[in-house]
């Protein structure tokens, strides 16, 4: 507990910052982004703020999906928000592309360190990861399909409202894959072995092991 609340924490917040430089890079952005740019520009509230939104709303589609929120799925909507906030505060737009590009590739290598920080921390998913499970836990449909079909809804509201769509955002969607295929196993807390319970056979000091429950 020591290390995954701290692991955790910086996780999240370390994500806020990394989705920052994306943005600022203005190169395109994943699809939720896309999606927060977009009601941003509808609304003007601040992309970080909507993002906090956007999480809590995504939440709500839980329940019909029997889904049970852990402490990392509520400190997802909390803090990532505010973390681009704080991001896109110190952080701006280069001028030149090569620093661009440069900017997002940065943004894109800490989000996939920022994913398997706090996801590898097991509080629980994200809001948006947990309504892909739900969606698979409930229709028997493949996660990917789930995830494509929810991901391409929020991408083309959000570019049809005006949200940053470009080639930011056909890297987002090759890379952070294979990226956090790296960081998770790196990052992920191992769980504690279970100690086997041991009942004493007769009035012998001899005792056989008896296998713990399975989860």
């Amino acid at each position: 507990m020591a290390r995954r609340i701290p692991q955790l924490l910086i996780g999240l917040v370390l994500y806020g910052i990394a989705d920052a430089m994306m943005i600022r890079a203005a190169l395109g952005v994943d699809p939720w982004t896309v999606f927060a740019q977009g009601l941003s520009h509808l609304t003007g509230i601040g992309i970080g703020w909507l993002t906090n939104i956007i999480g809590a709303l995504v939440l709500l589609l839980w329940i019909p999906l029997r889904q049970r929120p852990g402490a990392g799925t509520v400190l997802n909507i909390l803090l990532i928000g505010p973390s681009i906030e704080l991001g896109l505060w110190f952080i701006q737009t280069p001028p030149e592309l090569w620093q661009r590009i440069l900017l997002f590739a940065g943004g894109l290598l800490l989000l996939a360190v920022a994913s398997g920080l706090y996801i590898g921390s097991r509080f629980g998913p994200g809001p948006r990861d947990g309504l892909m499970t739900g969606i698979h836990a409930r229709t028997g449909w493949p996660i990917w399909v789930g995830r494509t079909l929810v991901e391409v809804t929020v991408l083309l509201v959000g570019w049809l409202l005006g949200g940053d769509v470009g080639f930011g955002t056909v890297a987002f969607a090759l890379l952070i894959g294979p990226l956090c295929g790296v960081t998770l196993p790196l990052f992920r807390v191992p769980e504690k072995a279970r100690t086997p319970r041991t009942d004493a056979v007769g009035t012998g000091t001899a005792a056989t092991p008896v296998a713990a429950a399975a989860d």
